[in-house]
């Protein structure tokens, strides 16, 4: 029986950036080790001294709402559907150790490719942060004539910006 790995996309969708640590969220791991939310934070807390803070911490109310507002983590209404407590989150060695508590072949191969996806998201921020330096470079080396060249290069380095949200409600015209 093969088993199916997510793919690197997939895994790379659920890592997100919560107290500047890049981190996965109890229910997305679950989710891709294919048990329940519930099974894994019990395997965890079995394990707990495995789980130091650099490692997993739960998340505080305010943390929890605005992920909530970002990505939809509840289920339809009804009895059992919403979570009681709040959500860990695990960083790198977090997951790692996951793997050791959770001992299964579907977990070793699932950790695998959350440990490339890890160290591919890596690569490109260093890959991004060495281009930034190069150019620096570059831009102290020539004289000001490519200043317009290296001003629409920084200017396609930086992520586009966040489009402006919508209001909600009605909104009289002030005379």
């Amino acid at each position: 029986m093969k088993l199916i790995v997510p793919s690197l996309e997939i895994i790379e969708s659920h890592i997100l950036t919560l107290r500047g640590h890049r981190v996965m969220l109890d229910s997305h791991l679950a989710e891709l080790y294919g048990v329940t939310t519930k099974v894994l934070v019990q395997a965890v807390k079995r394990n707990i001294d495995r789980f130091p803070g650099d490692f997993m911490f739960q998340l505080n109310e305010q943390e929890y709402e605005s992920l909530r507002s970002q990505i939809v983590t509840l289920k339809p209404a009804g009895r059992g559907q919403h979570r009681k407590y709040l959500p860990y989150v695990f960083t790198e060695q977090g997951v790692a150790m996951l793997s050791s508590v959770l001992r299964s072949k579907r977990a070793a191969q699932v950790n695998i490719g959350i440990m490339r996806a890890f160290v591919k998201m890596r690569e490109a921020m260093i890959a991004h942060k060495d281009l930034s330096r190069r150019l620096n470079d570059m831009e102290r080396k020539y004289d000001k004539q490519f200043r317009v060249v290296f001003d629409a290069l920084r200017e396609l380095m930086e992520p586009p910006p966040a489009p402006p949200k919508k209001q909600i409600g009605f909104v009289r015209e002030r005379e």
